[in-house]
Formats: structure tokens, sequence, C-alpha cells
């Protein structure tokens, strides 16, 4: 028994995989053809979690909207996949690097080197939310592939205690840390190829999921019209390229006039959109944004033009 009080023997990420037991004798093309196969099972798991998903994002959008931010807060592979989600927000979404955060036990050591026992501590989990500054706006999504990390554990009850909300993303059927939460988002990947080793399904089926919540977020946040990435950060040459491309579908001008409209919108491709399609300059069209949220199709469909 751990000290949690839980047989990890019982979990589903811990059982052995009866399809992949010979992995050891299997010639190199059928090794990856067994492994690969796995991963087919994942988005299924992931399909179950999607009204869960749905849920916490409208919850989280409302929250982002009063001021509060979003954190994912985990140990080992659970960790590192939500500072890497959190981290490729602000330049593919233009948001600022403090409204999605990313928080790993044994801090940013454990992105790239194992640190062994930070996870096990769930006093280390409050005290990383605590020096976090966490706000009774703000969300927090504890991630625990097993759902009874103790440092997952801690966060998420200091997160309750404070008025945040409290969301455990967990790949098993039963879990310690969701007696914590306000919602748990639950991916049951079953048992992995490697017993045990759950960077593997698990650790997809979490990567998947984060994705479907940051962008779902970043959509109802207008950061997407239509499916076009509108407020890109274009910061090398291949995302400049991006941003012209992206003015030229939405307003329907050629490079040359998606060029010109960029310049005046500052780089903004948001900003060039609107200036094109309602026919104003860039301080009118950042004001009809400033309005409607920084809703572009919201914009189009209002009747006024400053």
């Amino acid at each position: 028994m751990t000290p949690t009080g839980q047989d990890l023997s019982r979990l589903e990420t811990e059982q052995q995989n009866p399809r992949t037991t010979d992995l050891d004798s299997l010639a190199p093309l059928d090794l990856v053809k067994c492994l690969h196969k796995e991963n087919h099972t994942v988005a299924a798991s992931v399909d179950y979690a999607v009204p869960a998903v749905a849920e916490a994002v409208e919850e989280i959008l409302s929250r982002v909207r009063r001021g509060g931010r979003l954190v994912y807060i985990g140990a080992g592979t659970s960790g590192r996949l939500g500072v890497l989600d959190a981290s490729e927000c602000p330049p593919t979404f233009g948001v600022e690097p403090e409204l999605i955060q990313g928080i790993i036990a044994g801090g940013n050591q454990a992105l790239t080197t194992s640190v062994e026992g930070a996870e096990d501590v769930e006093e280390e989990g409050a005290r990383a939310l605590e020096e976090y500054g966490l706000k009774s706006e703000d969300s927090v999504i504890g991630i625990a592939s097993s759902g009874r990390t103790p440092y997952v554990k801690g966060a998420l009850r200091y997160a309750r205690d404070n008025g945040a909300y409290a969301v455990a993303l967990v790949n098993v059927s039963s879990s310690v840390i969701e007696k914590e939460a306000d919602l748990v988002i639950r991916a049951i990947t079953g048992p992995e190829p490697i017993t045990g080793s759950t960077r593997l399904k698990a650790g997809t089926a979490q990567k998947m999921i984060l994705n479907l919540i940051t962008n779902s977020l970043m959509v109802r946040l207008g950061k997407v019209y239509g499916n076009l990435m509108i407020d890109l950060r274009a910061t090398n040459t291949k995302l400049k390229d991006r941003a012209r491309r992206i003015v030229m579908k939405a307003a329907a001008v050629d490079e040359a006039q998606a060029a010109e409209l960029l310049a005046e919108a500052e780089g903004s491709s948001k900003v060039a959109i609107v200036m094109h399609l309602k026919g104003v300059g860039a301080d009118e069209a950042r004001s009809l944004l400033e309005k409607h949220a920084g809703q572009i199709r919201k914009v189009l469909e209002s009747s006024e033009a400053l």
C-alpha cells in the first residue's frame, strides 16, 4: 500500500497488457506495429471525456473573463505535458504567458531530469500554488494518470480551499485526487503496452485533452476566426508568412494587399482583417474589436463602423 492508502496494483494503468506480452521477441517492424496498434485505443478513451472537457472549458472561460488564469500542475510526464501545452499558447494565440501556466513537481529542473520523490509530498503541491499567488478567479487542472499523486492532491485541495476551480485529469476509473476536485476529466486508457509506463497511452490522452482545453478556450476568447489563428505572434519568417496567408484568406485580398494591411495594423492579423472588411483604419478596428470582446465575427455582424 502507498502512503495514500491505495493499492497501485489495482489501477488500470498498472495492469499487464495481454496484447503486448511478447514485445521483446518481435522483429523491428512487428514491434513498431504492435506498439502503434495500442495508440488506436487512445482516441476512444478521450471520446468518453469530451463532455467533461466542454464543461471545464466553459467554467474556465467565465473565470478568465473575470481576470482569472489557468494553471496546470502535475509530476513527471503529466507535469511536463502541462508545461508544454501552456508554453505553446502565447506564440499560437497571442496571449500573455501569465494567462496559462504549467507547474511541475521538482521545479524547472524536472522538465529535463527526473527529480525523485518530488511528487510524494502533498504540502509541496499546495506550496507551489501559494508561491504562484493563486487567486479565487483562477482554475487549476491537476494532471495525474494514476489519480493518486500526493503532490497533485495537495494542489487541488489548496485550490478548492481558496475558491479556485479545481479539475482532476486522470486515466483511471476511480481516483484519490478527484475527491479534491470540482470536476473530474477521466480518460481510461487501460494497460500500457509497456507495463506501467504511463508516458505512453495515458500521456497521449492527456496531451489530446490539454489540446482540446486550450484550443477550445482560445476559440471562445476570439483568438480564432473560422479556423484561422488570427492572434498569432509573427515572430519569425514562418509565422510572418502565415500571418500574410491568414489575412489573404480571411479578407480575400492578394499578398501585396495583405502585407500592406499588416504593416498598417502593426503586425496584427486580427486588426488587418477588420480594417479591410469594415473599411476602417487601424485605430477604429482596434476599438471595434475591444467593444466586441475580440470577436471578429461579432464585429462583422454589427452594423457599426466608427
